[in-house]
């Protein structure tokens, strides 16, 4: 069976020895010293000003929400993972969609400023498959409205734009952590600032809001990460060019054999340094998307249609028209993406899709 994706699990001995540290010191979790190391080489790796590290990847952008005090309106993408938008109606927010560029998938940020209204408090905006939003855009138009910013950049990690992590831009940027990503702490996320003071408020919000041992400052949740997720990621820290090299090698050749196809590639945005987190294809038609979906799966091969639905069909969000989104959602499916994919496997893939096209 070939799964769209695979998480890569490091030499057991390794993460064992990691662990006997948190076994020895009896600290399992309240940030103990495997948290403090994993936020430190991730700082140190990525370039990054503050890490928060968290026990999954919606409680981050659920804690932005309330760090930056939003209310009332925020804009953000129908395309994207239901978290995004189930995070601003969590925090008794409304999320108002804005369509996507149909190129790079992410927001259309031409059609931002004829959202805004009075109640408008943010924009959230997520870097769809690593690929970055239109930042200087976003911040132009957020700077000219007193708007906060907030990325999803769940996707991200490793990802540059202008020669520095795609994390450093707005006011806060999430990660997440999951065993099915990039870099993953078996279930995990995090949050990136470039202030000091909020990563102070970040921090108080994340540990039920204690200001030291004995007073609470305000309301605030257990996000933590524990020891043995933290152990994880340092299991899995030290492999992270070699798993983007493998997966560099699969996407150029999902490209290669199916570029001479009708199909359509994501567009990756000018002056990014990408990190192969997924292997979109757009179909002419759902009906052809199922068609071929049907044929992997009869040779157990089995893609995704990520993101499907579109987040403005939702239930319990207010009704408004995405054409964009809502197309590309039923045409979109995820190819079949990790380390160690054999390229035979990938060249079957191909042929496949070929052949039931």
């Amino acid at each position: 069976m070939i799964n769209v994706t695979k998480t890569f699990l490091p030499p057991q001995s390794e993460y064992g020895s990691i662990l006997t540290r948190a076994w020895n010191s009896g600290w399992i979790t309240n940030r103990g010293e495997l948290v403090k190391e994993l936020e430190e080489r991730l700082k140190l790796r990525l370039g990054v000003s503050h890490v928060l590290a968290m026990t999954n990847g919606t409680l981050p952008i659920q804690i932005a929400i309330k760090a930056l005090d939003l209310s009332g309106e925020i804009i953000t993408t129908p395309f994207s993972y239901v978290a995004t938008s189930s995070s601003i109606v969590w925090e008794d927010c409304t999320p108002i969609f804005v369509d996507i560029d149909p190129e790079h998938l992410t927001i259309d940020e031409t059609k931002i400023e004829a959202a805004i209204t009075s109640d408008t408090s943010a924009i959230l905006a997520t870097h769809v498959y690593g690929n970055p939003c239109h930042v200087e855009a976003i911040h132009t138009i957020a700077q000219k409205h007193e708007l906060k910013v907030i990325y999803d950049a769940a996707h991200c990690f490793e990802v540059q734009f202008g020669g520095k992590s795609l994390f450093e831009y707005g006011d806060l940027s999430s990660c997440s952590f999951h065993a099915t990503k990039l870099f993953h702490t078996g279930e995990g996320g995090a949050l990136f600032t470039q202030s000091e003071e909020l990563y102070n408020l970040l921090f108080s919000y994340h540990n039920f809001g204690h200001e030291g041992p004995e007073k609470i400052k305000h309301l605030g949740i257990n996000a933590k990460m524990s020891e043995l997720q933290a152990a994880m990621g340092l299991a899995v820290l030290p492999y992270m060019d070699e798993i983007i090299s493998a997966r560099k090698k699969i996407v150029e050749t999902y490209q290669k054999g199916l570029g001479d196809l009708n199909l359509k590639f994501q567009k990756i945005r000018a002056g990014t340094r990408w990190n192969y987190s997924y292997f979109p294809v757009i179909f002419d038609s759902e009906a052809q998307l199922i068609k071929v979906q049907s044929a992997l799966n009869v040779a157990d091969i089995f893609p995704r249609r990520y993101f499907y639905p579109s987040l403005n069909t939702l239930p319990y969000v207010m009704p408004s028209s995405c054409p964009v989104a809502e197309s590309i959602a039923e045409r979109v499916t995820c190819l079949p993406l990790y380390h160690n994919l054999d390229i035979g496997d990938v060249q079957r893939i191909i042929s496949i899709i070929k052949e039931s096209l």
